[in-house]
């Protein structure tokens, strides 16, 4: 047995060895998008507090009476093997307190964490159902990354002004507002999937668990029919196939939902794991709690915006190549215009073969930084 921080038990620890990450920061594991919103959310003093003075107005004393009411909740006597994953996955997150964890009777597979003063977690059976072990891992330790990273917070009040949505519908643009801020909650809590995703990777540390547990949300139990490398090959195919149209279809398509698709997921989940970050992550390396009050929201918004520029020049999206096509053609066609009038308005001459001016060298380390990071034409 192990012991928290508060000397209590923590449960058994597996028998296959995996590392544990003390002190972890969300910071290490958090999309660029979902981190830099976090660190900008964190720095507003009292947000917490004033969303949690909410709680009030908020369904979140309704929905812990109605688990504790209506649903099983996760124990030493209740659903054992899963009390022992949770603890185990709070335990190699370095998580103080372990969230209160149900199951709840829906044949639906799905699993979510809730709540403004204390984290909640919920599986429902049909997830319960669906998964073995080592998937259910990978999926507990997702949710305990929500937790971790607070994201409980802030999906409380994205369920609370989808609420206040519904509820101004017949007020002249106060639906449109609303649903504005609706939309932007919806876009950051899809890259928190991704985040926690990582998370679960972490706990788990079995890649093919994490993609198998993908590929049953998408598929059903049947793996015998599936192929993890085929299902990657759906991803790929997804994100270049058809033109514009298809494109426009995609962003539509997603919009209304809270979390990415499964097959896009699995891929992006993928390609972390390949990472230098990742690599180093697991060799011990990474950001640490108790440096989290350090953290530069301009640094992050950074990354963020670098995140996205790369993602923009690496996509094979035909919408996304028009976009980094035309952001680079405009780039070229200003430093055209700009060594053009220079030589009209300046009287410089033209730049022979060979030789660069110190004007087009400046434009050049513009033209480097891609689109989205350019000098601002």
């Amino acid at each position: 047995m192990t012991e928290n921080h508060d000397g209590k038990q923590q449960g058994s620890v597996p028998s296959r060895q995996r590392k544990r990450f003390p002190g972890i920061s969300s910071r290490a594991y958090e999309h660029p998008a979902d981190r830099s919103a976090l660190v900008a959310l964190r720095k507003l003093t009292g947000f917490d507090t004033v969303f949690k003075a909410l709680s009030g107005l908020l369904p979140e004393r309704s929905l812990r009476l109605l688990y504790l009411s209506d649903s099983v909740r996760v124990s030493d006597a209740q659903f054992s093997h899963l009390n022992e994953m949770l603890r185990d996955a709070c335990y190699i997150l370095d998580l103080d307190r372990v969230p209160p964890m149900y199951v709840t009777q829906n044949p639906v597979p799905n699993a979510m964490c809730v709540g403004l003063d204390e984290p909640v977690i919920v599986l429902t059976t049909g997830l319960v159902e669906l998964l073995d072990e080592e998937e259910m891992r990978a999926v507990i330790g997702h949710e305990v990354g929500h937790a971790l990273s607070g994201h409980a917070v802030y999906r409380t009040v994205l369920l609370f002004l989808t609420n206040v949505a519904l509820k101004v519908a017949w007020i002249p643009l106060g639906n449109v507002a609303v649903m504005a801020i609706v939309t932007a909650l919806r876009e950051w809590f899809r890259k928190s999937e991704l985040s926690a995703d990582r998370a679960g990777l972490l706990v788990g540390q079995d890649l093919r668990a994490s993609m198998r547990g993908l590929m049953k949300l998408a598929g059903g139990n049947h793996l015998h029919e599936m192929n993890v490398d085929a299902f990657l090959a759906q991803a790929d195919e997804y994100e270049k196939a058809g033109d514009l149209r298809d494109s426009v279809l995609k962003i539509l398509n997603v919009l209304p939902r809270s979390h990415p698709f499964t097959t896009v997921r699995a891929a992006e989940l993928k390609r972390w794991s390949e990472s230098r970050d990742h690599q180093r992550l697991m060799d011990g390396h990474y950001p640490k709690r108790s440096e989290d009050k350090d953290a530069s929201v301009s640094d992050s918004f950074r990354e963020s915006a670098g995140h996205y520029a790369q993602t923009v020049r690496d996509s094979k999206d035909p919408l996304f190549k028009l976009v980094g096509d035309i952001a680079g053609g405009a780039g070229d066609l200003a430093g055209d215009l700009g060594g053009r009038l220079r030589t009209v308005f300046g009287g410089g001459a033209p730049k022979e073969p060979g030789k660069d001016t110190g004007a087009e060298k400046d434009s050049g380390k513009d033209a480097d930084r891609g689109p989205g990071e350019g000098s601002g034409v």
